[in-house]
């Protein structure tokens, strides 16, 4: 399988567990990596056969901006759904890291890893 990542994609969400948390968007980092078969793409040189990087970029920034998490596990299983459900992805890892949420820390956050059933 071949893979299709976005690196530190900065986005802006609603999140936390406490409700003042979730009154003002604060920035996110994104790692993303899409599992899917390349190999049509490499002959073709078509975007028809491959997944559409930009596209899901401005999907994740759109979902994002609109919904509200009180975790990052949350939002992350939603970037996979997104992912699986609307470009066909064969398998996602995401990264989600929350930067400066605490004194002395750089980020926190989670990665899972999702296949298609």
């Amino acid at each position: 399988m071949d893979i299709i990542f976005i690196s530190e994609l900065k986005v802006k969400t609603k999140l936390g567990v406490p409700a003042w948390e979730r009154m003002v968007p604060q920035t996110v980092i994104l790692d993303i990596e899409i599992g899917y078969d390349l190999k049509a793409a490499g002959k073709s040189d078509s975007i028809n056969d491959t997944i559409d990087y930009g596209a899901i970029v401005m999907r994740i920034q759109e979902t994002l901006n609109k919904h509200s998490f009180h975790l990052v596990e949350a939002l992350a299983e939603h970037i996979c759904q997104l992912i699986f459900c609307e470009f066909g992805a064969q398998s996602t890892k995401v990264k989600v890291a929350k930067p400066a949420i605490l004194p002395g820390l750089k980020a926190l956050g989670i990665i899972i890893k999702r296949e298609k059933d």
